[in-house]
């Protein structure tokens, strides 16, 4: 059971000339040295995790957990917990690492023009970029760099955030916030369920009902292989609740295997989500190595496409389908509008 006692906040402790605790904004130059970093606006409110994954970047996650409980990391020379959160003016102290020299992802001119080129919407405070099947959206587990890593780059913004996550495979909308006010807001719209995403799928076979709702609970557990997998459990207690809206726009054929084009708007945000509910109900979406395994059409990426995003106070904003998938489409096919 976790411990949810707030962290408690104290004036930090007086450092020397030699131990001056650097902005939270700068990047780290030594991790071989004890660092001292003081919490920024940009960072007020974020979990200790979180914080230190941005920190601290290209390091697993796992070294950065074992590093907080192993009291590697204190906050105004308190002990710590991941879920604790971080205030203006705190002083966060990090243990000398010691990994090989890291160097910093080198990001390709032609790759980084290439997501500048995919922002579809910018304000002072929101960004939204019209991510790449195939690309993460951020570092680790292997990956040198993600989506937001490439963007901080590129761009020289000392701050960027994430606002959700979209997996590797799924192309289209991903929300980047340029603020932290900008952040919490869209953040709290997600919580709240009152921001409407729209995906477009490409799956197996034609379902006979032009729309329906599909209502059940999802279950995340790990393979032997320590991969981590979603299923339809409506037994386990620690299942969530789950539900996804769909709409089919298209019926056709795809290597001689019927296929639909389904628009799917998930009520809830579950890991999966789509892709699961999908199987589920015999759908599977074409290309998905993870849940349609037995897939005879030959697609070889995961047809699964955030396509429209409905934001309290914003115009809608849409991503094109991507040629690889509407190449797969009849010409007679109207796309939703």
């Amino acid at each position: 059971m976790p411990d949810d006692t707030p962290i408690v906040h104290e004036a930090p402790a007086i450092f020397n000339s030699k131990t001056r605790p650097q902005s939270a904004d700068d990047e780290i130059s030594n991790f071989g040295k004890v660092n001292y970093l003081e919490v920024t606006r940009h960072q007020h409110d974020q979990r200790l995790d979180n914080f230190l994954l941005n920190r601290l970047k290209g390091l697993p996650k796992s070294h950065i957990y074992k590093m907080i409980r192993s009291d590697e990391v204190r906050v105004n020379n308190k002990r710590c917990k991941a879920h604790d959160r971080v205030e203006r003016e705190d002083v966060v102290r990090i243990a000398p690492i010691q990994l090989a020299t890291r160097e910093k992802p080198i990001i390709s001119t032609e790759f980084a023009k290439s997501l500048l080129a995919r922002v579809v919407y910018e304000d002072e405070g929101l960004l939204v970029l019209n991510k790449p099947s195939g690309i993460a959206v951020h570092g680790g587990s292997g990956l040198d760099f993600g989506v937001i890593e490439a963007m901080r780059e590129v761009t020289g913004k000392k701050y960027l955030e994430l606002i959700h996550r979209i997996d590797k495979d799924t192309s289209g909308l991903l929300m980047i916030s340029k603020k932290r006010s900008t952040l919490k807001v869209l953040q709290q719209h997600l919580v709240d369920k009152t921001i409407q995403k729209h995906y477009l799928c490409l799956a197996k076979g034609q379902p006979t009902l032009n729309e329906q709702r599909i209502d059940a609970p999802l279950l995340r557990y790990t393979l032997a292989s320590g991969e981590r997998r979603v299923k339809v459990d409506a037994q386990d207690p620690q299942a969530k609740e789950s539900q996804t809206d769909i709409v089919v726009h298209g019926r056709f054929m795809v290597a001689d295997q019927p296929v639909s084009l389904i628009e799917a708007k998930p009520l809830t945000g579950r890991t999966h989500q789509i892709r699961v509910h999908l199987a589920y109900i015999g759908h599977a979406i074409l290309g998905d190595d993870k849940y349609h395994v037995h897939d005879k059409t030959g697609v070889h990426r995961l047809c699964l496409h955030a396509w429209r995003l409905d934001i309290p106070g914003y115009k809608s904003i849409t991503a094109p389908l991507p040629d690889d998938m509407s190449d797969l489409l009849p010409e007679s096919l109207k796309l939703p509008e």
